[in-house]
């Protein structure tokens, strides 16, 4: 295929290839562009413009206009046209410039009167061209492959494409570009939506574990809510895996009943109904009475277990919320502050230096300072850190920053109290965020300590009222998600986290019941299922091999297989043993994979248990200024292209090939069609033009 030197244009002069005799075809006219507008374009020029001294500008002649177009070569001998880059003697006529033009850039050949009548400016009226003749289909097919490929990754509608003077640069590009209609732009998006999912099914069917799902939700510009489903599993090589299903549109009134009929279509489509271990939600009614609806009717079908937990993060996020509730105004001082650092070049480097003279710590631009938790502890800890710098720099530009900005001494002491306190969310969060599998289990380890946090400032006599008044507040919504999450299932997740088996779970989730249950389904449902081979005499190859199994082999694998029926003893040995250092960033899935020769049966379970999420999104989405940006997406995105866009963007991400129907756009290849019409333009001059020169 050739991809044709309509689309990169490196403003070469040698692009044209072409000679004298030739003037007269046009290859590529970047000045005219057909079925547009006149529109103005300033015209980049090396020379000096000479000043106007009088108010009335001399009226130059046909020469000069013409000569206007072409610039004179260093060695003074030719001339060389600036749109095109043909070059002619010194002493070639004017007529014959004039007749260049008119022949190659029809329109500017007539563009003296606007030159003359202006000498202080610098831009032309372009008139419209004529048709370049049929373009080459293949070529544009191309480009626009490319665009739907930009669409998808930068997450923006086809209706962007509508956009005129998008449009425009690409036909100053090429003339005869022609780009799809918007409404082509969505019909294939849509399609290779289909193309996809079919693929994304049959993935599904390759796995051999139980699956977790979570829900999130939003509402658009549109006033439209969306449900994303995303799916999460851990294959045979240990690997965590994570894929989005489906961003499902929740019709009126958008409630639980909504939720889950939308919710059973989705996992019926992709037949996972029968193999989903947990959902975890967001907390809201409408997500919990779904969920609930579900769990009743994977009950009465008798489907295996199947649990649901609210989300860890954005319960943590409300606690936090509560607890900044009192310092909100302090807090926006300091932001305006640092918007004001981020924003000067000159404050900044004063506020650097002054930080460092007062070794208040090493400062790096720009700040956070997003309204999320992150932005909101990065306030206090620039105040609590760096007081006397702010303090100074705030003085020294008062005239800009103003003096409002300087904290007074209650509001001081209400900062330094509350950075202290909030110190340990920071910590949990930093850490929930940074773990590469947050397991159940090890959040709840630190949900744990930050009830304990919450109710040592209730207690001590130190603590504020205001802030006994707010952990009150925090501690609420902690018992509440202990109350929701404590349960068997949560318990299993987090006894299989070798960093903390039975010893670091919380005493609320800690019980023999819970145990004894364990070790009970643990038996039923992982004891023989997986290794069913190895209770039933010898395999295949032992009777090809004519049964040469010796004696003392045979009663060597009896005693084997005596001891693998002995299921609980994979339990009891594991949870016997000291669990994982916690100093020493401990893999939770790299240990099971060492590890699963010991424990095959409950490496097993491990595999379906830790791919429960505690979370129903990545936790830095809500805890970090990420989040701010994904929000602004989704909340721009319309209707008609939400589903397919954010789902194939998705889907490229975890590897899944670009398909559309029953073919795969190769984009590699595009890429390497575009590099080497890019080195096709770029290569030296023939022959003839350096002779014609």
């Amino acid at each position: 295929m050739d991809w044709g030197g309509g689309v990169i244009n490196n403003n070469n002069n040698n692009n044209f290839r072409t000679t004298y005799k030739d003037d007269h075809k046009s290859m590529m006219d970047l000045a005219l562009i057909s079925n547009m507008d006149p529109v103005n374009i300033g015209l980049g020029c090396s020379e000096k413009q000479v000043p106007v001294t009088s108010l009335k500008p001399r009226k130059k002649t046909m020469t000069s206009v013409y000569l206007k177009f072409f610039e004179t070569a260093a060695d003074g001998k030719t001339r060389r046209c600036k749109f095109c880059g043909q070059s002619y003697s010194i002493a070639t006529a004017t007529g014959n410039l004039g007749r260049h033009l008119a022949n190659r850039h029809p329109g500017y050949d007539k563009s003296g009167d606007a030159v003359s009548n202006s000498a202080s400016r610098s831009t032309v009226t372009i008139k419209k061209s004529q048709p370049q003749g049929k373009p080459n289909q293949v070529d544009y097919d191309h480009l626009n492959w490319l665009i739907v490929r930009w669409l998808v990754l930068a997450s923006l509608p086809p209706s962007t494409l509508e956009e005129k003077w998008l449009v425009n640069s690409y036909k100053f590009l090429n003339p005869s570009i022609q780009l799809w209609p918007s409404d082509k732009y969505r019909t294939v998006l849509d399609e290779v939506f289909r193309s996809m999912r079919e693929d994304v099914r049959a993935l599904l069917e390759q796995v051999s574990t139980k699956l977790s799902i979570t829900l999130d939700f939003w509402t658009s510009f549109e006033q439209i809510f969306y449900m994303s489903i995303t799916c999460q599993w851990i294959d045979e090589n240990w690997s965590f895996q994570k894929l989005l299903l489906d961003i499902c549109r929740i019709p009126y009134p958008c409630g639980g009943a909504e939720i889950y009929r939308c919710l059973v279509k989705v996992l019926k489509f992709y037949n996972i109904e029968n193999r989903v271990l947990s959902c975890t939600h967001d907390n809201s009614s409408s997500a919990i009475l779904a969920c609930h609806t579900l769990k009743e009717d994977l009950d009465d079908q008798k489907i295996g277990p199947f649990c649901y937990i609210p989300c860890a993060a954005r319960t943590l996020d409300q606690i936090i919320d509560d607890g900044l509730r009192s310092t909100k105004q302090v807090i926006s001082k300091i932001r305006e502050f640092a918007i004001e650092l981020n924003s000067s070049s000159v404050i900044s480097e004063d506020f650097i230096q002054l930080s460092t003279a007062y070794q208040e710590g090493t400062w790096k631009f720009p700040l956070d300072v997003s309204p999320r938790w992150s932005g909101n502890y990065q306030m206090l800890d620039l105040f609590r850190k760096a007081g006397k710098s702010m303090d100074a720099v705030i003085r020294k530009y008062e005239d800009t920053l103003g003096s409002k900005m300087l904290l007074g001494s209650s509001d001081k002491s209400l900062g330094n109290i509350m950075h202290q306190f909030l110190e340990p969310f920071h910590k949990t969060t930093n850490d929930i965020c940074t773990s590469k599998v947050p397991t159940v289990g090890l959040v709840l380890f630190f949900m744990d300590h930050i009830s304990e946090t919450i109710a040592s400032c209730r207690e001590s006599r130190h603590s504020p009222e205001w802030l006994k008044s707010a952990a009150e507040e925090m501690a609420k919504k902690a018992r509440n998600y202990i109350n929701q999450v404590c349960n068997i299932f949560t318990y299993m997740t987090a006894i299989l986290d070798p960093r903390l088996k039975a010893e670091l779970i919380p005493d609320s989730l800690n019980s023999e019941s819970f145990l004894d249950e364990a070790r009970t389904h643990f038996m039923r449902n992982y004891s023989t299922s997986h290794f069913s081979s190895m209770s039933s005499g010898y395999n295949a190859q032992e009777i090809e091999d004519g049964g040469s199994v010796s004696f003392a082999e045979e009663i060597a694998r009896k005693k084997r297989r005596t001891s693998m029926s002995s299921t609980t003893d994979e339990l009891t040995q594991y949870l016997s043993e000291a669990p994982a250092p916690m100093a020493i960033p401990t893999d939770v899935l790299e240990w099971w994979k060492v590890n699963s020769t010991r424990y095959p049966r409950l490496s097993m379970m491990a595999r379906d248990f830790l791919a429960v999420q505690a979370t129903s999104v990545v936790p830095e989405e809500i805890f970090c200024g990420k989040g701010d940006a994904i929000d602004k997406q989704r909340f721009c995105m319309p209707l008609d292209t939400t589903q397919a866009i954010l789902c194939i963007k998705s889907w490229i991400e975890v590897g899944i090939k670009f398909k559309f129907k029953s073919t795969e756009i190769d984009y590699e290849r595009l890429m390497e069609l575009a590099a080497a019409a890019a080195s096709t333009d770029n290569s030296p001059v023939s022959s003839v033009e350096k002779k014609q020169k």
